[in-house]
């Protein structure tokens, strides 16, 4: 059959196709954003129509880019960072200190989001929160739930990292 070492090197790509696809899809929604927000301009400046609704849904779509390209983000290595003594030093360098502080800060941090954000989005989804607002949609516990995809897809993004052994 197939060697272990194809297997892995298989396995490293479609995970790396698979990051791109997702990053690249929720990113799409950002022009859709863009339009919604126009939309309820011209709607409350110029007709003096406000929609609550549609204010919240750019806000679920805005959670949704945020959260969901963080480990897009973070594969493409273009998530912020303090690069002072960082940017000028070799591959090598820069290979150890993205293991190392992947493991020391990035792995806790997601394990504490996502652990302590399971009650709240639980607690959500019983009793099928709603937005307090006039006209507001009538779903909250699915935005809450896209907590879940930060620490989700950065945890994939740090395995995939530590696998293919790519640190730049």
């Amino acid at each position: 059959m197939y060697s272990n070492e194809y297997m892995i090197t298989y396995s490293i790509i479609n995970m790396e196709k698979t990051i791109n696809s997702v990053g690249k899809f929720i990113s799409l929604m950002i022009p859709t954003m863009t339009l919604l927000m126009i939309v309820i301009i011209v709607a409350r400046y110029f007709f003096g129509i406000g929609l609550t609704g549609l204010q919240e849904l750019v806000m679920y779509i805005h959670a949704f880019v945020f959260l969901g390209c963080a480990g897009y983000v973070f594969s493409k290595d273009e998530h912020v960072r303090v690069d002072i003594f960082y940017r000028d030093a070799s591959k090598s360098y820069k290979k150890n200190i993205n293991i190392l502080f992947g493991l020391i800060f990035l792995l806790p941090v997601c394990f504490v989001i996502g652990y302590f954000s399971i009650e709240l989005i639980s607690m959500s989804w019983k009793i099928n929160e709603i937005s307090t607002e006039a006209g507001g949609l009538k779903f909250v516990y699915i935005q809450k739930t896209l907590i879940m995809l930060f620490p989700i897809s950065l945890v994939i993004v740090l395995i995939h990292k530590f696998i293919s052994n790519k640190w730049n």
